[in-house]
């Protein structure tokens, strides 16, 4: 019994994970610019340009920009744990790898599972987003695409200029396309991928720095006010007489699972955990870490780099969003364009939607360029199939992952809504998340030795404090029944996976190298029957 569970936590070496990424087959050709900018392209999309709107309008009001500052803060502490762990071990499986190389094999492969919430679902919801602003440019333009091809089964499908309901989805067929384009581009390879992202980064950043500049004189003050609505429905007698009250009552209803998150602090609460998805691709630079130069370097810049410029413009354009259009119409599918025309700029309205579309090509990019780097370190690792790990040989990429991932995601992206989306992304990047800082403490205590070019600060408070701040986001999402239900029976499923593939292939369970490599692992590992 006792082998058979160590056999579950078997881990491999910090030592064997560097020779592996010494001995990669794909190509290094990203600096430190390459990296912020890869983070950057990331970042901005879906969240700012999309969700921003809707969680003023339902949840915070005014304050989304306290649900900025919120989400910022936890992001820039968890970034400081996936900097220490990137520069320490710096390989393509983020924190899959991570994972294997503290909490072991089991942990590993549910780290797997849920980057697939969080990269590869990520990528289907920043698509649908993209469609809204593509479908909305192409009417602009004379241009109307069908009401059943701009959305999943079932969905109500709105008009452009009035918002009524003018007919049901069967499929988002501009979401298909944009998936079926982003992953023809990174089969090529990840340089021109890379070339292409940065050109689009300027572009939105761009676009991004002309609204807050531009917007702030078109800002009244008056439509701040109040800067947190009370909660609907009221709290109860007694608890909303002081601000500490409000927010006792409302951390009580997210440990409970209870929060509604409708205005007051509750709604600042569900907000921070509506946008989170706005903050998704920091980490997303830690799957970088073979194609890199000097990884140990680069990687702590990338990842911190692209966070700090992402958080600061996102709390200046939600604080210019809610100044020009009264929080309450800003439940919109393009609320940044909708602010532009409402100032009476129609010609910066269509600007706006280039920078979207622009901004969201980018951020699948960097999604699904993730999700095919966890899939080609778990199959490296015989926890997968071997397919999802062949290198083309002219473009050195995993040119069958990749087309495999891009199939995947664009069903989801072509028969699945936003909101559901988006729910899952955030459950699932919230929960590894919280992995990855109890794996920064793991390691400390039982490898202080490893160099690590890059150390958290304020050690174990910083990854400690992180993980307890995910984990109260994480409560106001499941409390949720239906994004609950579909989370735990994706879980159970990806876990019953692997005991009916990974546990029985596993290299390390069996004993294997790695192709082409020497297990250079300090400890023997459990095998299978032992």
């Amino acid at each position: 019994m006792a082998k058979g569970l160590a056999r579950l936590f078997a881990r491999k070496s910090v030592e064997q994970m560097h020779a592996e990424h010494e001995q990669a087959e794909l190509k290094k050709t990203l600096g430190a610019l390459n990296l912020v900018l890869l983070g950057i392209g990331c970042i901005i999309g879906t969240g700012i340009f999309v969700l921003t709107g809707r969680a003023a309008a339902q949840f915070a009001g005014p304050a989304i920009m306290i649900s900025f500052v919120v989400t910022g803060t936890l992001c820039t502490l968890v970034a400081l744990s996936y900097a220490e762990l990137a520069s320490t071990i710096p390989v393509s499986g983020s924190a899959y790898s991570y994972s294997y190389a503290s909490l072991g094999e089991l942990v590993a492969w549910i780290m797997g599972v849920l980057l697939v919430l969080e990269y590869g679902l990520a990528a289907a919801t920043v698509a649908v987003g993209w469609s809204g602003y593509v479908t909305s440019f192409l009417h602009d333009l004379g241009i109307n695409v069908p009401p059943e091809l701009r959305g999943a089964v079932g969905t109500p499908v709105s008009d452009f200029a009035s918002g009524a309901i003018v007919g049901t989805g069967v499929v988002n067929l501009p979401a298909v396309i944009a998936i079926a384009a982003v992953t023809g581009l990174l089969v090529l390879g990840v340089s021109e991928s890379a070339f292409v992202n940065n050109v689009v980064v300027a572009i939105k950043l761009t676009v991004v720095v002309a609204f807050i500049l531009i917007g702030a004189f078109y800002v009244n003050t008056h439509l701040w006010s109040p800067f947190i609505p009370p909660a609907d429905p009221p709290l109860p007698a007694g608890e909303s007489t002081s601000l500490w009250g409000e927010i006792g009552a409302a951390l009580w209803d997210v440990l409970t699972a209870q929060n509604t998150g409708k205005y007051g602090v509750p709604g600042i609460i569900t907000g921070a955990a509506t946008i989170f998805f706005a903050y998704i691709g920091f980490e997303a630079v830690s799957t970088a870490g073979a194609e890199s130069h000097n990884p140990r370097r680069d990687m702590p810049i990338g990842i911190l780099g692209s966070l700090i410029v992402c958080t600061v413009l996102y709390i200046l354009t939600a604080g210019v969003l809610v100044g020009i259009v009264p929080y309450t119409d800003l439940n919109d599918a393009a609320p940044i364009a909708k602010a532009v025309n409402q100032i009476g700029l129609p010609w910066f309205a269509v600007l706006v939607k280039i920078g979207a579309i622009c901004g969201l090509s980018s951020v699948m990019l960097v999604l699904l360029y993730a999700q095919t780097r966890i899939f080609y370190t778990m199959a490296r690792d015989g926890l997968i199939p071997p397919v999802f790990s062949r290198v083309h040989a002219k473009f050195k990429t995993p040119w069958i992952n990749t087309l495999i991932v891009g199939v995947i995601a664009a069903a989801f992206a072509g028969f699945m809504g936003l909101d559901e989306l988006a729910s899952l992304t955030n459950v699932g990047t919230l929960t590894a998340f919280t992995i990855v800082c109890v794996t920064v403490v793991y390691l400390r205590y039982t490898r202080p030795e490893v160099p690590r070019p890059f150390k958290t600060p304020l050690f174990p408070i910083t990854p400690v404090l992180a993980a307890v701040m995910c984990l109260f986001l994480l409560m106001s999402l499941i409390a949720r029944p239906t994004t609950r239900r579909f989370f735990v029976v994706y879980l159970v499923g990806g876990v019953l996976l692997y005991f009916v593939y990974g546990l029985w292939n596993s290299k390390l369970g069996k004993g294997l190298r790695v192709p082409g490599h020497e297990d250079i692992s300090q400890t023997p590992h459990p095998r299978i029957g032992d």
